[in-house]
């Protein structure tokens, strides 16, 4: 069963103030502005219900979703469509979510593990992007935390008087350079002791971990150390740790597929603005933040998210975990506001839990 985030309180003033015959013509509107993209008239819902109603009577009812603004009437066009607030009533109080089918499970596990065997989580998440653009035809999104190294070795090499270079290696073969500040008259013996020590110190550890090991052992490290090569290994750590939490990595895949559906040049030209805001990483932390404390599917409807808002696009997201179970990411599909939720939301939710089992086994 996939588990959605909470609905918006006023799905239940919705629900309370529509009549069952109401509720169907908006389902059954929205569902067909769903598969067509286009506003739906009042002589069409007749056709589709089970009840006979005149498409007079339908009107009557589509006046009534117009008045509580679920529903608007988009340019000149005689038939509705729903609004923001309509689809976050809709996928709040009337989508029917099912489970992925077998056959798609096991295409999306084959696929992902396809990338995660290259040996990089980076890899792994690209698959998981690609895959779920393909099976949006929307664009895949995956944002992830910048990961702590776990480290092998670390050693220093001195560019000038005053700077040196901290060559981090991590356990699985990956190389980062940092560049340290040097304490004054710090000689090339202290600098190499330094090295030494903090190579014994970081083996399995991240740079975190090890500052916290360091620091528990203050009066071994005061008489292993002298005072200007202790000063060295604490102001390098954290600088050091400073460097490393830099922006999360971002993987956006079949961009076309967004722009391809988008026919107005005013909404490419948003679409375009998003792309450009996403590339900037400008509110990825909050997404970030946002899944930390989400349970479940989260589904942001055109400007519920203002990282999306001007593109007026739908973006259904879910996070995923490492092997402790914290969130390390978030993984979803930016589409338009038509996007096929009872279909996109069950793909998304599994997709993470492969994502989320895969890095586990890493």
């Amino acid at each position: 069963m996939v588990n959605m985030h909470r609905p918006d309180p006023r799905s239940s003033e919705f629900l309370e103030a529509l009549s069952s015959r109401s509720q169907d013509i908006f389902r059954r509107l929205v569902e067909r502005y769903i598969e067509t993209g286009e506003p739906v008239g009042s002589r069409a819902i007749s056709k589709m219900l089970d009840m006979q109603l005149s498409p007079a009577s339908v009107r009557n009812v589509m006046a009534d979703l117009e008045e509580l603004g679920l529903i608007a009437a988009p340019h000149t066009s005689a038939g509705r469509a729903p609004t923001q607030e309509g689809l976050r009533f809709f996928v709040d109080a009337m989508l029917e979510v099912g489970a992925v089918d077998e056959t798609e499970r096991d295409a999306i596990s084959r696929n992902i593990e396809g990338g995660a065997r290259a040996g990089k989580i980076e890899d792994l998440l690209n698959e998981a992007s690609g895959l779920l653009s393909g099976l949006s035809q929307g664009a895949g999104l995956v944002i992830a935390a910048k990961a702590d190294m776990i480290l092998k070795h670390i050693e220093f090499v001195r560019l000038d008087p005053e700077r040196a270079m901290a060559i981090l290696v991590g356990q699985d073969g990956q190389v980062e350079n940092r560049i340290i500040a040097l304490p004054p008259g710090l000689t090339p013996s202290a600098l190499q002791q330094a090295s030494n020590y903090l190579a014994h110190h970081v083996a399995g550890k991240t740079l975190t971990q090890a500052r916290e090991a360091i620091g528990a052992q203050s009066e071994r490290q005061a008489r292993e150390l002298d005072e200007i090569t202790r000063r060295l290994v604490e102001s390098g750590l954290a600088s050091m740790i400073e460097a490393e939490a830099g922006p999360p990595t971002l993987i956006v895949r079949g961009r076309a597929n967004l722009i391809d559906s988008t026919m107005a040049s005013e909404d490419l030209a948003r679409v375009r603005q998003l792309f450009d805001e996403i590339e900037s990483k400008k509110g990825l932390i909050e997404l970030l933040n946002d899944a930390e404390t989400a349970q479940g599917v989260r589904i942001f409807i055109g400007s519920e998210n203002k990282l999306f808002s001007l593109s007026g696009s739908s973006v259904v997201l879910s996070p995923y975990k490492d092997a402790s179970d914290k969130v390390v990411g978030v993984l979803g599909v930016i589409g338009p506001t038509r996007l096929n939720y009872a279909r996109i939301v069950p793909v998304v939710d599994y997709t993470a839990h492969v994502v989320s089992r895969l890095i586990g086994r890493k």
